[in-house]
């Protein structure tokens, strides 16, 4: 279908997934660790657009990342602008508590951006209304749930990004 390259690993031959995580304004080092490490795991790319609320040498990043943030594909952006001028994603997919669709209700396709806000606030300022129909929430059934952690969040949103584009490339093939 997109013409998936394979990559070997122990678990065999596996497509290689073409998507990628956006963090706009993390403000947590050990997050942004485990989302790197995330990244690494399934082989896609980490975008961060500043500011930081860290910087990339804390020792909480390298310990959430472990020694997989040597490996990690990332990217630094100075600002929203730059990122969309040099990544140039075909298509964003936003996560937000404020999204009304369910994550589950996406249908995910090869060079998605899967887009995340900070810890505290979330999308900046007119995210919201520019992206409305991009924005999705991560279904919290718990009558007394807010959020999630945001390194949770990432992951629960990528690998059904993931698992959705391993059927569709099984299915193609």
């Amino acid at each position: 279908m997109f013409g998936l390259d394979k990559k070997h690993s122990i678990y065999g031959i596996m497509p290689v997934m073409n998507f990628s995580i956006v963090l706009l304004r993390p403000e947590i080092p050990h997050n942004t660790g485990a989302i790197g490490r995330l990244c690494v795991g399934l082989g896609v790319p980490l975008h961060l657009v500043r500011p930081l609320g860290f910087a990339l040498d804390d020792r909480s990043i390298s310990r959430a990342g472990l020694d997989y943030w040597p490996h990690l594909d990332i990217a630094l952006h100075d600002t929203w602008e730059e990122y969309l001028a040099v990544a140039k994603p075909r298509r964003f997919l936003f996560l937000s508590t404020h999204g009304e669709k369910s994550l589950y209700d996406c249908r995910f396709e090869q060079g998605d951006a899967l887009v995340f806000g900070n810890e505290s606030s979330g999308l900046p300022n007119g995210f919201y209304e520019r992206y409305s129909d991009s924005l999705f929430k991560i279904p919290m059934p718990g009558e007394h749930a807010r959020s999630i952690n945001l390194a949770n969040a990432v992951s629960v949103a990528a690998y059904e990004c993931y698992r959705q584009l391993l059927l569709s490339s099984k299915r193609a093939t």
